[in-house]
């Protein structure tokens, strides 16, 4: 069975993302500016890379290699076409993986990005892909809602997310704390930038104890 994410139309999913009762486009590419911003470090992967929102604050001065991954090719192509320069330049390597159940396809990198990706794989997975990885920074953007029954702001576009019903789960700061510290990693920052809606994305940092 084909997982919910590889039928979402690249457009639904970014026009529904960037729409002002959302404003997830906007608010994510902010804090994906300080997530390569703030560790020293010249490696890092982004799980979930849909069209790559973001990707533009990759220095290439710092840069040696940035991994995008993702489950649906067709994102992946156009990740490819929107940062060509990167891609021809080899700092910008595209993956196409499924998560769940092939994390020994992941290389290593020193800093590994999953923004709005945990909810759609599961704590559990998502240790595997850690562990798969072996990162010294791990930063992570999680969705909290206030109204549970409603995770996916209402749009337009929101009948291009029903499947995702099949594979989301609701996220809870503390039990991504607990997840990552059973694998070695301590929490290292937490921040919250608030959406509309009642919604909010949290960063949470964590650290390989490993490295200390």
């Amino acid at each position: 069975m084909k997982n919910p994410w590889e039928e979402i139309g690249l457009d639904d999913y970014e026009n529904h993302m960037k729409l002002d009762s959302v404003k997830q486009l906007q608010t994510l590419n902010s804090m994906m500016k300080a997530q390569f911003d703030e560790y020293p470090v010249t490696t890092a992967m982004v799980l979930g890379v849909a069209g790559g929102n973001g990707l533009e604050h990759v220095d290439g001065g710092k840069y040696s290699t940035v991994y995008g991954v993702d489950i649906n090719e067709k994102y992946l192509d156009a990740v490819a076409a929107r940062f060509a320069g990167m891609t021809d330049s080899g700092v910008l390597k595209l993956l196409k993986a499924d998560l769940i159940s092939e994390p020994e396809k992941l290389p290593q990198a020193e800093l590994l990005i999953a923004n709005l990706l945990i909810e759609y794989i599961g704590y559990d997975a998502f240790a595997k892909v850690v562990s798969a990885v072996n990162p010294r920074f791990v930063s992570c953007v999680i969705q909290i809602n206030e109204d549970v029954c409603n995770w996916v702001s209402d749009s337009p576009y929101i009948h291009s997310f029903d499947k995702l019903e099949e594979v989301h789960h609701q996220m809870e700061e503390n039990e991504l704390v607990v997840t990552m510290n059973a694998v070695g990693y301590s929490e290292k920052a937490k921040m919250k930038e608030r959406l509309p809606n009642g919604k909010a994305l949290v960063r949470i940092d964590f650290e390989n104890e490993a490295f200390n």
